[in-house]
């Protein structure tokens, strides 16, 4: 493991952050560590962890954790999802071969986003794990049923449909980045963000080396090839899920289809009434709505509307082993995390994928030990304390 993601000098996620901080272009980083608008929300996903504590049970022996879990009917070694990321090629060359690669290692999931720079029939050979493709419908329905085509063959054995995003979330930092200008054609348009790019010798060589700016390989358009970068934010906006679609993409598909996306227990159970196996309970990071209130709040009222109907995830804020311990116990079968990884894949590539893992695994069961708990799947709401203004009135 290369010296810039091993212990003594990472030891925690917020290590990888500040090691990818330094490798990466400020336009880069601020993809990944960005959200939208004040950024209220990115921040509440985060504390929400802090207002829920652990009620240990102490004298108990645990020699040995089991932290297996099944989803979708497939065991993974830990309950822990890679959540799609798009642009991980931005980020580290290959970057999402990179991340599956990782995730295989470590015996656990990986979700590839439909704004890959990498092609799915690539990233499936780089794990033997469970693979699930996140499908957005840019580049219209017959692109999309394409793309899951490709991945029924492929192997992908789950389907992420995204309903959070009918236009892209309003992301500052991109603004102030000049994201939009260094994607133009206009030299002297993009001149004043060029420099950001140059000071980062190591990166931009690693970019350059692996083609330069990517193309998204899965968002193939007839007669024109694969979509450019440039055009994914107008593409977006003419790529609205509805709930009606889910029966032509659930006929397409054929298998498990996962809801991603759900704040609302009518969602949950709209997710329940359309087919779905699974839902996730997100808001993008804090990526789209601002103000919106932060996941692991929502986890128990959902997870409650639905009762065994479907199987509930959870993605937003998990920076530690004790947040998955903490999203099990209120509800979650496990959970999705994104920049978490891509703060490690920004830093080192799949060493730094690897490395986040195992500090969340680490972190998981020193997490189990202290509480006197076995097992993750004995950990319930008796195991924290949650506070009385997230209870229903």
């Amino acid at each position: 493991m290369p010296r810039s993601v091993a212990s003594p000098r990472v030891v925690n996620i917020e290590d990888l952050r500040r090691v990818a901080k330094r490798r990466l272009p400020q336009v880069v980083f601020d993809y990944i560590d960005g959200g939208a608008e004040d950024e209220r929300t990115l921040r509440a996903n985060c504390r929400a962890f802090e207002d829920v504590t652990f009620q240990p049970r102490c004298a108990i022996e645990t020699p040995a954790c089991d932290l297996r879990v099944s989803v979708l009917g497939q065991s993974l070694s830990m309950p822990l999802i890679l959540a799609p990321v798009g642009s991980s090629r931005l980020m580290y060359p290959r970057g999402e071969e990179a991340a599956a690669g990782a995730a295989d290692a470590a015996g656990i999931a990986y979700a590839l986003s439909t704004l890959s720079g990498c092609r799915l029939e690539d990233v499936a050979a780089a794990s033997k794990q469970p693979l699930w493709y996140q499908l957005y419908l840019i580049g219209g329905r017959d692109c999309a049923l394409s793309a899951i085509e490709r991945a029924k063959a492929a192997g992908f054995s789950a389907l992420v449909v995204t309903i959070d995003t009918p236009v892209a979330g309003m992301r500052e930092r991109d603004i102030r980045n000049g994201v939009k200008e260094l994607l133009s054609d206009n030299f002297l348009s993009k001149l004043p963000f060029v420099s950001q790019l140059l000071i980062k010798p190591g990166w931009l060589a690693q970019f350059l080396a692996d083609g330069g700016l990517m193309k998204f390989e899965n968002v193939v358009i007839p007669g024109r090839g694969p979509m450019l970068y440039a055009d994914v934010t107008a593409a977006l906006e003419d790529s609205v899920v509805t709930w009606s679609d889910l029966k032509w993409i659930q006929e397409a598909w054929g298998g498990s289809i996962v809801i991603k996306g759900v704040h609302t227990s009518d969602d949950a159970r709209r997710a329940v009434d359309v087919g779905a196996k699974a839902l996730v309970v997100s808001n993008h990071g804090g990526r789209q709505l601002d103000n919106v209130a932060p996941t692991l709040r929502i986890l128990p009222e959902v997870a409650e509307s639905v009762a065994d109907h479907i199987e509930v995830l959870l993605d937003g804020g998990i920076r530690r082993g004790s947040d998955i311990v903490k999203a099990l116990c209120l509800g979650a079968r496990a959970v999705l995390a994104g920049r978490a990884y891509a703060y490690g894949l920004g830093a080192a590539g799949g060493a730094g994928v690897a490395r986040a893992i195992e500090i969340l695994r680490a972190d998981l069961i020193r997490t189990l030990k202290l509480l006197g708990c076995p097992s993750v799947a004995e950990l319930d709401q008796s195991y924290v304390d949650v506070p009385t203004r997230w209870l229903r009135k």
